[in-house]
């Protein structure tokens, strides 16, 4: 005769599987299970950075993009270019940015003072070039031609920090022997145009929209559409890019690692590829 199974049998013998599935080692607790498993992978917190940057330093930090996530898995830069003055108005409004780097030291240093930023890190240096069109309509052979009545140079805004680094080439040169007298006054006359960035006189250089203007080094050598003509070694000056953490960014530690790194041998080994120099 077939006997059934009572309900105080059936719950001893539930109780008997659960024991038996408790002792049982789970996943986490087995040695073998490796680190490159999903769950291992999903333990990793990411970090996004929104890195504001000068406009000469597009290029380059395009390609820094790609390098330091690569670096330091788990990170996503988010960059965005242009005018360092304009950058730093916008951080100064509440943009909100975790690094702020500039094309000079002055900028960062005002957020600094205003404890806006942690500290300036110098991380570059640059030097001016001169550039005309490839075909080089007016024929400038070399900056005292930039004082020939009807050239037409493209010239940056008086807040965009090459301005202040074109000032100490153009006022160099006038003291130079060979130079015209009033050579800085006729320069000024022939400013036709001024851009809200250095990328700005770049591409207006490259459309033949002017006969010359001021550029990075960087920016020069970058272009296929522009020639340099050359400015004397001893009028020329180096310009200095200066960055800063930005203070109330809730990824502090991050922030400081990316402009550790920036300003180390990693970082600029890759500036260095883009014709940028140790600041």
């Amino acid at each position: 005769m077939t006997r059934r199974a009572t309900p105080r049998t059936l719950l001893a013998v539930l109780a008997m599987a659960l024991v038996l599935a408790a002792c049982q080692p789970s996943a986490s607790a087995n040695p073998s299970a490796s680190v490159d498993e999903p769950s291992a992978a999903a333990s990793v917190e990411d970090v996004e950075l929104t890195i504001l940057g000068a406009a000469s330093l597009q290029d380059a930090l395009d390609e820094i993009d790609v390098e330091y996530e690569a670096a330091v898995p788990g990170t996503n830069l988010v960059i965005a270019t242009d005018s360092s003055a304009a950058l730093r108005t916008q951080i100064e409004e509440g943009s909100p940015a975790d690094v702020y780097l500039s094309a000079d030291t002055s900028n960062p240093d005002t957020l600094v003072e205003a404890g806006i930023g942690v500290e300036t890190v110098e991380y570059a240096g640059n030097s001016v070039a001169l550039v005309v069109p490839m075909d080089n309509p007016a024929g400038i052979e070399s900056p005292a031609d930039l004082a020939t009545a009807g050239i037409q140079i493209i010239a940056a805004g008086a807040e965009v920090p090459i301005t202040s680094y074109v000032a100490e080439v153009v006022a160099n040169l006038a003291g130079l022997p060979d130079y015209p007298a009033g050579f800085a006054d006729a320069y000024a006359a022939n400013v036709v145009s001024e851009e809200d960035n250095v990328r700005g006189v770049l591409t207006k250089i490259e459309l033949d929209e002017g006969d010359a203007g001021f550029v990075y080094q960087t920016d020069a050598e970058s272009s296929a559409d522009v020639q340099i003509i050359e400015i004397p070694e001893d009028a020329n000056t180096h310009a200095v890019y200066g960055g800063c953490v930005i203070s109330d960014s809730n990824r502090l530690e991050a922030a400081e690692a990316f402009l550790t790194w920036l300003a180390g041998p990693d970082g600029q080994a890759m500036l260095a590829e883009f014709g940028f120099i140790g600041p």
